[in-house]
């Protein structure tokens, strides 16, 4: 199934860790957070990427072009008949990787729009942000989302009290209601690892530039079409400077929650 991740923002709440990179790039370890995103992904068998692109299109762009040399060892044959050897098979063997353009100042529902061709007909698809890592078991959410036959599904996390909050009904795990950012009452809010039936974008106005978590996801809870998988695990975006030193001493420590691969 497509994995669409959501690269395209400014980040200007951590310009303290890197003036030059965009916030899906900054690194954990050796490796950009988007890497870890998709390495979740890929261990779950979701080895098809979708990546909205917007601030500093061209460093995303870059990595992955370059993606082999900056990870192997390799040979370089000059000559009549120049060449490139590579010493070692690539850890990323088998992902396809569209990188989409979808605008400098676009918002994420019209970043998604913008990519819909590349889902074809697709019925369902993830959807998620290049900043936040967790341990979420992709597999049973996926078995939930399928289950329930609503347009949307929301991973519920439990992380500190600075997002958007879910209130949802705790025995169907219909969601209710949406605040963007209030003070955390019922303990959850949206740690993103969506799951999208295709016509989530009915829901999406194409003549204007929106963030689908707000009025699109809005009228989808007032229709009774999003339900919540409930995370109790790790989750941490990186956010500020202090998300990213917590996330790279994770990382140093040699076990970090969210590595299953």
């Amino acid at each position: 199934m497509k994995v669409v991740i959501l690269c395209g923002g400014y980040g200007t709440r951590i310009r303290d860790v890197s003036e030059s990179a965009p916030k899906p790039m900054i690194p954990i370890g050796s490796f950009p957070i988007i890497w870890h995103i998709m390495k979740h992904y890929a261990h779950y068998g979701h080895r098809e990427f979708v990546l909205c692109l917007g601030y500093k299109a061209h460093v995303i762009k870059d990595f992955f072009l370059n993606y082999q040399a900056l990870t192997n060892d390799f040979t370089l044959t000059f000559g009549a008949q120049e060449s490139i050897e590579y010493h070692s098979q690539s850890d990323i063997t088998g992902w396809k990787i569209t990188l989409a353009d979808t605008g400098l100042d676009a918002l994420t529902g019209t970043r998604v729009l913008r990519i819909q061709d590349y889902l074809r007909d697709d019925e369902d698809f993830f959807l998620t942000y290049g900043d936040g890592v967790g341990s979420v078991d992709l597999d049973a959410l996926l078995a939930f989302h399928q289950s329930h036959g609503r347009a949307l599904t929301v991973t519920g996390v439990r992380p500190p009290g600075r997002f958007g909050e879910l209130g949802f009904d705790h025995d169907s795990g219909q969601i209710r209601e949406f605040n963007e950012k209030p003070q955390v009452s019922e303990g959850r809010i949206s740690g993103g690892f969506f799951v999208c039936r295709k016509g989530f974008l009915d829901a999406l106005d194409p003549n204007e530039n929106q963030m689908f978590e707000q009025e699109p996801m809005t009228r989808l809870v007032q229709e009774g079409q999003v339900m919540v998988y409930r995370h109790d695990d790790f989750w941490q975006c990186m956010d500020t400077y202090r998300d990213y030193k917590l996330l790279n001493r994770l990382w140093e420590a040699g076990d970090p929650p969210w590595k299953c691969w």
